[in-house]
């Protein structure tokens, strides 16, 4: 009885890390093609960074961004991200980041979760455009549906595309 009781919190436990951290339609649909009680959530950038941080181990983090401590002042509003982390990865040299403030996309980077996939890609085309006439602040921007993963330039090309494969499986 107490292995049952166990392995049910477990798969209740699965599922529900599953489901909140879903980004498929609606609804599930059983074997003969009926929704299923199981809802989706739209992803998060939590949930999203947890996603990434699997499959990129140096990502250290989150650092979780609010309306009341956005420097960009632009979570919630229209068109634009819905929810956003920020992270470190330790491969970007130490001396590189002295003088950063926390949360900076140069210390690793940040994911940032749009309403749509339109707007997802307009902020990365503004971003890519205000930081071509400052190479300094150059970062690697990967759109995949909904979702913006931002990455330090401080990372080598190679190191960056491990983010942009664990971008691919989002959303």
């Amino acid at each position: 009885m107490r292995k049952t009781l166990t392995t049910a919190v477990s798969l209740v436990a699965l599922l529900t890390t599953l489901t909140a951290c879903s980004s498929n339609s609606p609804s599930q649909h059983s074997s003969d093609g009926k929704a299923s009680t199981l809802v989706s959530m739209p992803i998060t950038a939590d949930c999203a960074f947890r996603r990434v941080s699997a499959a990129v181990s140096s990502a250290r983090g989150p650092g979780f961004v609010t309306a009341a401590i956005d420097p960009n002042h632009l979570l919630g509003r229209p068109h634009q991200y819905t929810s956003k982390v920020t992270f470190d990865d330790s491969r970007v040299p130490a001396d590189q980041i002295r003088g950063m403030d926390k949360g900076d996309v140069g210390r690793g980077g940040a994911i940032e979760v749009f309403g749509s996939p339109a707007d997802a890609n307009a902020r990365a085309r503004y971003i890519q455009a205000v930081l071509k006439s400052m190479p300094p602040l150059a970062e690697y921007d990967y759109v995949h549906g909904r979702v913006l993963v931002r990455v330090s330039h401080y990372l080598t090309p190679k190191q960056a595309a491990a983010y942009k494969t664990a971008a691919g499986e989002l959303d």
